[in-house]
């Protein structure tokens, strides 16, 4: 027996059609005919439906390209973040080997400056070369600080540089 959704999937002949038309009452395989209204609204509520159907499955897709886009945009923005700590990372002061030692040098030189200072003050008949010792280590000394706020004063453009660059970084990437 088919039911009428089977006969509203079925393609219909011309003469189907015809006698649909008429207005008369069809009986096919033992069950009646809708009316030609009935049927009309039987289809156009089918024809609906499927619609809705299409809008829904349209609609899903929408919202998953959505998401993907969203999802990309997340993991592009979390990759440059990584990227951006890390270059914070290294930021935090790329010359800090050269500097520790240097100072420890300037510390050092301060401790033979000391001595010999005191040397030149006790000895009189040596006052000479423990002058000249000392007045050397002097020059040294002054030679590193001034080589230390040389390379503590470049490494804080360098520092201030790479902010800038960052900052520039996060507004563009914010936009």
């Amino acid at each position: 027996m088919t039911t009428t959704r089977q006969n509203l999937e079925q393609p219909q002949s011309p003469l189907m059609e015809r006698i649909k038309s008429s207005g008369m009452i069809n009986i096919i395989n033992g069950s009646p005919m809708v009316d030609d209204k009935e049927e009309e609204l039987t289809r156009s509520a089918f024809a609906l439906f499927k619609a809705k159907e299409d809008e829904i499955e349209r609609r899903k897709m929408e919202v998953k390209d959505r998401v993907q886009t969203k999802l990309g945009l997340a993991e592009e923005a979390t990759r440059r973040l990584a990227e951006i700590r890390e270059e914070l990372e290294a930021l935090s002061d790329p010359m800090r080997k050269e500097i520790s030692a240097i100072r420890k040098r300037v510390d050092t030189i301060n401790r033979e400056l000391k001595p010999l200072g005191h040397s030149c003050q006790r000895k009189e008949r040596e006052f000479k070369e423990a002058l000249e010792a000392y007045n050397e280590k002097n020059k040294e000394k002054a030679m590193f600080v001034s080589k230390l706020v040389e390379l503590v004063t470049e490494s804080e453009k360098l520092r201030m540089k790479k902010l800038e660059e960052l900052t520039k970084s996060i507004e563009i990437s914010l936009c």
